[in-house]
């Protein structure tokens, strides 16, 4: 009954210091009442003191009485406190990603593709409140999920992002165009895209400058980031008999000042990956870097607990009464 108790009116506890002082003077006004008789034989008397020694306890049910009063008084309470929280200042976000034949590469394990999809699945896990899509490009650019709220089907769609869809390829330019075009429309206050490449823009329609001037104009911002190891790579070269690809190693080429140049213009920041590590780092940068504003509301409901207080001093004090008018009576 009296976990997790907090006192509302702490204060009135300065009361229960009259307690002993009340209990030191009774039993000196009753010594003081007591009378004494003299007799040299107490022989043929019948004597039974106990319901006089026994009296003090009707003025400690008085005082136990008054400690559950000044307790009650106190106010006794539990807390529930329950959350709920809004989000004051959503983000959408669209990924847009390099899905040409080069990030079959080896230089992440188990491959490019395979270390960006493993690492953005935990990005959009983090971001709860937040609306995403994605879009994949090589020679052309498509959605492959507008973007939403719902993360199974973002997550969904992004283990379904494989090469081999698209004509091959690296059209920077359209990719940024289409991630673009599935934000133009957004009421969001912060609108974001991250987009992914590890080569030279080489096909394509849409200039990387020109669909990063159409980022500007819809208040897009844009992180980029160029995906390689510095020097060769282990990559697809050539088709087998069998379908599969023959790998060799091959100079990794990333156009770094066209992805800075885009990512300056637009507000956003070039990151450069080498690794699975560097690659995780960075999209915990950006995770932090684009925070969504959540208010927070705790509602409090209090439950006062006096009640059984106040019925154990109606308790004492009935039995104090009681016994003073029973028992006690002749000795009072």
């Amino acid at each position: 009954m009296f976990e997790n108790i907090e006192f509302a009116n702490p204060e009135f506890f300065w009361l229960l210091l009259l307690l002993p002082l009340a209990l030191l003077w009774y039993f000196f006004k009753r010594k003081n009442e007591m009378a004494s008789l003299r007799i040299s034989s107490i022989k043929g008397f019948t004597v039974s003191n106990w319901a006089s020694k026994a009296k003090p306890v009707l003025f400690i049910m008085r005082l136990l009485a008054l400690a559950a009063i000044v307790t009650a008084l106190a106010r006794p309470q539990t807390e529930d406190i329950s959350t709920r929280t809004k989000t004051t200042k959503g983000i959408d976000i669209v990924m847009a990603i390099d899905v040409s034949s080069s990030m079959l590469a080896r230089d992440l394990k188990p491959n490019r593709l395979s270390a960006l999809k493993e690492v953005a699945a935990n990005f959009i896990k983090e971001r709860p409140n937040d609306r995403i899509g994605i879009v994949g490009y090589a020679g052309e650019s498509y959605t492959k999920t507008p973007i939403t709220s719902d993360k199974t089907i973002v997550l969904n769609a992004l283990n379904d992002v494989t090469y081999g869809e698209l004509e091959d390829g690296t059209a920077i330019g359209m990719g940024l165009a289409t991630a673009v075009n599935r934000l133009k429309e957004s009421k969001a206050v912060s609108k974001v895209i991250i987009l992914l490449t590890d080569g030279v823009n080489n096909s394509g329609f849409i200039e990387p400058r020109t669909a990063a001037d159409l980022a500007v104009e819809f208040g897009i911002k844009t992180y980029t980031i160029g995906l390689g190891t510095n020097g060769n790579a282990l990559s697809p070269i050539s088709y087998n008999r069998d379908g599969t690809y023959r790998y060799g190693m091959r100079e990794v080429q990333i156009d770094e000042e066209l992805l800075k140049e885009i990512a300056s213009v637009t507000g956003g920041k070039y990151f450069r990956a080498t690794d699975n590590e560097s690659l995780e780092e960075i999209y915990d940068e950006i995770n932090k870097l684009e925070k969504t504003e959540i208010e927070e509301f705790k509602y409090y409901k209090y439950e006062e607990k006096f009640r059984p207080l106040i019925f154990l001093a109606g308790i004492f004090l009935l039995l104090e009464w009681g016994l003073r008018n029973s028992i006690f009576k002749s000795f009072i």
